[in-house]
C-alpha cells in the first residue's frame, strides 16, 4: 500500500503545484479562492508555496470552489491516471490527515470516473468537519464497515453502526465523529449529480 504522510515533502510540493494549477485553471486569484472557500488568503498562499500541511477539512473547503472532489484532488497530487479497471490493495494510495489522524485510501481505478470510492479509518475520539461547499453537485453515501460513526449533517444527527448506509441530503456542513474507543472504518461513495 502506498502511504503518504502529512510530513512527506514531495507530497506537500506536489499538492502546492496542483492547488495553484487548479486555482489558475478556474481563473481565481488567491484572494478570490480565499473568499469563496472561507480560508484565509495567507493560508492559501502558504499552501501554494508548500509551506503548510493542510488538514482534510481545509482541503475540503478549497475543493468546492476549485470544482474538485477530494478524490480528484488527491489523484492529481499522486499523478494518477486511469491505467486499467483494477486497483490492487498494495497500490491504493493512502493519506493521513495531520490534524484528525483519519486515514483515507483511494479505491477507484479511475480518479475522474463517474463514481469514486474512498475508505476512511477514523481513530477513536477523532472528528473531521467538511463545509457544505465540499458537497456541491455531489451525490454521496456513507457505509460503515466497522465501529460507530456519528454524522452530523447540518442539524440532522445520525448514529451509524456496522452495515448502516446513509445517503447524504442537500449540501450541508458535515461532521464525522468516532465516539468509540476503537477505530471506525467506513466507505464513502461519491458521484457527480447530473
Amino acid at each position: 500500500m502506498l502511504i503518504v504522510t502529512s510530513d512527506d515533502a514531495a507530497f506537500t510540493a506536489r499538492l502546492a503545484q496542483v492547488l495553484r494549477a487548479a486555482r489558475q485553471a478556474r481563473g481565481l486569484t488567491t484572494a478570490a479562492l480565499a473568499q469563496a472557500s472561507g480560508v484565509s488568503r495567507g493560508s492559501v498562499v502558504k499552501l501554494e508555496r508548500g509551506d503548510s500541511q493542510p488538514s482534510a477539512a481545509l482541503l475540503g473547503r478549497l475543493c468546492g470552489p476549485l470544482g474538485l472532489t477530494l478524490s480528484e484532488l488527491f489523484a492529481r497530487v499522486e499523478a494518477r491516471t486511469a491505467t486499467g479497471r483494477l486497483v490492487r490493495a498494495a497500490s491504493a494510495p493512502t493519506w493521513t490527515d495531520p490534524v484528525s489522524g483519519h486515514r483515507r485510501r483511494s479505491l477507484s481505478p479511475s480518479p475522474a470516473g463517474p463514481v469514486q470510492l474512498t475508505e476512511i479509518v477514523l481513530p477513536a475520539g477523532a472528528a473531521v468537519t467538511y463545509p457544505a461547499q465540499a458537497y456541491a453537485d455531489l451525490h454521496q453515501q456513507v457505509w460503515v464497515l466497522e465501529g460507530t460513526l456519528d454524522l452530523l449533517e447540518g442539524t440532522d444527527a445520525h448514529r451509524l453502526g456496522p452495515g448502516d448506509c446513509l445517503e447524504l441530503g442537500a449540501p450541508a456542513d458535515c461532521t464525522f465523529t468516532n465516539p468509540g474507543d476503537t477505530a471506525t472504518r467506513y466507505l464513502v461513495v461519491v458521484a457527480r449529480r447530473p
